[in-house]
């Protein structure tokens, strides 16, 4: 089992900037690629972010190509997502998961290990 938490979410305007963090423990990290997703309300979960194990290959939604970055700190557990230059249409639920796979998988249902999510909010 691998536990996931994330934090860092909250209310900030448009144009502002967020950094997730998300807390890893139970099994060794980097035996897993990390993902951000993220679910508005009536809405489907969406892929945002994926790292692989070890740092390299990062994928992006389009939707955020050039505004938020993934990284990890396989030392400390982590995985964050720098959010610059937030939009209204940013503002969802942002959870981290966790998967085995070493292919870039952008599909929720093949992420083994979900957090619990943290509010986004982004005012016009």
């Amino acid at each position: 089992q691998v536990q996931l938490v994330e934090s860092g979410g909250g209310l900030v305007q448009a144009g502002g900037s967020l950094r997730l963090s998300c807390a890893a423990s139970g099994r060794t990290f980097n035996n897993y690629a990390m993902g951000w997703f993220r679910q508005a309300p009536g809405k489907e979960r969406e892929f945002v972010a994926r790292i692989s194990q070890y740092g390299g290959t990062p994928n992006y939604a389009d939707s955020v190509k050039g505004r938020f970055t993934i990284s990890r700190d396989n030392a400390k557990n982590t995985v964050y997502l720098q959010m610059n230059s937030l939009k209204p249409e940013d503002t969802a639920v942002y959870y981290c998961a966790a998967t085995g796979r070493y292919t870039a998988v952008v599909v929720p249902s093949l992420y083994d290990y979900w957090g619990q999510g943290t509010q986004v909010t982004v005012s016009s």
